[in-house]
Parts: structure tokens; C-alpha cells; sequence
């Protein structure tokens, strides 16, 4: 029997920041239950940055990715988003679909900083 695969995430916020760190995989099979609970944990103010932070990333599909990308374009009509520890398939992903400079905009260099903050 194959061990299931889970897509898991944690949220950490201070005044100026929101970081939700994904681990697992985020697939077709896994991404439902954070696209129905995202209201719940993802409440950010105007002035609060919001980082999504894929170090712990496994594994990523296309669905995976398209979910990515509506959830920066929703959050960032918003507030301001960006990825941090962007794994080498999420760019390969952007540059497969016509999306590399689109991406580009929300790849951020803050890395660890943000989440210690």
C-alpha cells in the first residue's frame, strides 16, 4: 500500500506579516481542503504582507500550480503576496505555461528573514 499524500499548512503572522508554509504535495487529489478552509486562516489587513512559503514543498501537478496562481492573483487584489523558497518546478511550471515574467512579480529574495520575523 502507497503511503497517502497530503498536502499539510501552518500559518505565522505578526503586524506586518502573514506566512503560510505549505509541506507535502499540492496536487489535484490534495488542494481541495485548503481552497475550502482559506477564509478561515487567511485573514490578512491591508497593510499586512502576505508570504507563501514552499520550502516544504514535495511535489507539485499543474492543478497544483493553477491553484497557486489564483490564489496570488485573488490575494493580491488584496494585499501585497509573494513566494518565498521557490522550488526550480514552480519556475519550470510559470516558463511551460507563458507565465514566467507573471511570476516573477511575486517570487520574493526575504527567504528565511520573513518567517523570523
Amino acid at each position: 500500500m502507497k503511503p497517502e499524500k497530503t498536502l499539510q499548512w501552518s500559518v505565522f503572522q505578526n503586524n506586518e506579516s502573514q506566512v503560510v508554509q505549505l509541506k507535502g504535495e499540492l496536487t489535484r487529489a490534495t488542494l481541495r481542503p485548503l481552497w475550502e478552509q482559506r477564509a478561515s486562516f487567511l485573514q490578512t489587513n491591508a497593510n499586512q504582507s502576505l508570504y507563501w512559503d514552499l520550502a516544504q514543498l514535495a511535489r507539485i501537478d499543474s492543478a497544483g500550480f493553477a491553484f497557486l496562481t489564483e490564489l496570488l492573483n485573488h490575494y493580491g487584489k488584496q494585499t501585497k503576496n509573494s513566494l518565498i523558497h521557490v522550488p526550480e518546478v514552480i519556475k519550470t511550471l510559470a516558463e511551460l505555461y507563458g507565465l514566467n515574467d507573471w511570476i516573477k512579480q511575486y517570487i520574493s529574495n526575504k527567504n528565511q528573514d520573513v518567517i523570523n520575523a
